[in-house]
């Protein structure tokens, strides 16, 4: 399986974490971000949504990245990581669509206002980092009452729910998530995500950015 990504984004970042968790062998085709790469005639052609990543198995192309790790685990048939189960499947579902249509566009915000806008010259707007805490908060204790018990997100060992809910954290510390209030969500990605190999092979940090 072919990736065309950029490891720099939170979504390329995310399904090569994923693959790593998967044991799933792939290729990397780098389309630079900040070089608009993703816009190209050539990309669109495969990706309508001039976004990352893509996935190329042979004459299979397929976007968003949930779905991505989705098929990877189905194709090597990592039952741990993407249970077949009826009920265990739908729970990490659940967890797949909560972070496509709520997480992720809450931590991207923080992204955007703490990391991205100063790359580029500009300063954080304090008004929509306020406008959006309290939706952060309602959402991270979600997570944190999930996490109060059990030590994954699903269960006793991870899967792609855990990769797919941490990627839009992974510079949690940079982006300025408000956490202090979410100690088992703070302990789940500090603990247990960020030590686990998966993580750590394919981690960026914020001296990649500049």
């Amino acid at each position: 399986m072919e990736l065309l990504l950029d490891p720099i984004t939170v979504n390329s970042r995310k399904v090569l974490a994923g693959f790593k968790l998967i044991g799933a062998d792939y290729t990397i085709k780098k389309i630079d971000y900040f070089q608009g790469k993703q816009k190209s005639p050539e990309y669109v052609a495969i990706n309508p949504n001039a976004s990352l990543p893509t996935l190329r198995d042979e004459d299979f192309i397929l976007w968003e990245s949930n779905a991505i790790l989705q098929y990877a685990a189905d194709k090597v048939g990592n039952v741990k990581a993407y249970p077949t189960d009826l009920r265990s499947r739908a729970d990490v579902n659940r967890w797949l669509l909560w972070e496509s249509s709520a997480w992720f566009p809450s931590c991207y915000t923080y992204l955007v206002e703490n990391c991205v806008k100063p790359l580029l010259g500009d300063i954080a707007d304090p008004k929509v980092l306020e406008a959006e805490k309290e939706n952060f908060n309602k959402l991270a204790s979600i997570l944190d009452g999930r996490l109060s018990q059990t030590k994954y997100l699903c269960g006793d060992e991870p899967t792609i729910a855990d990769v797919v809910v941490a990627a839009p954290m992974h510079l949690h510390s940079w982006a300025e998530l408000p956490l202090n209030d979410h100690v088992h969500l703070v302990k789940w990605m500090t603990e247990e995500i960020e030590k686990n190999t998966w993580w750590i092979e394919t981690s960026i940090s914020e001296s990649d950015f500049k």
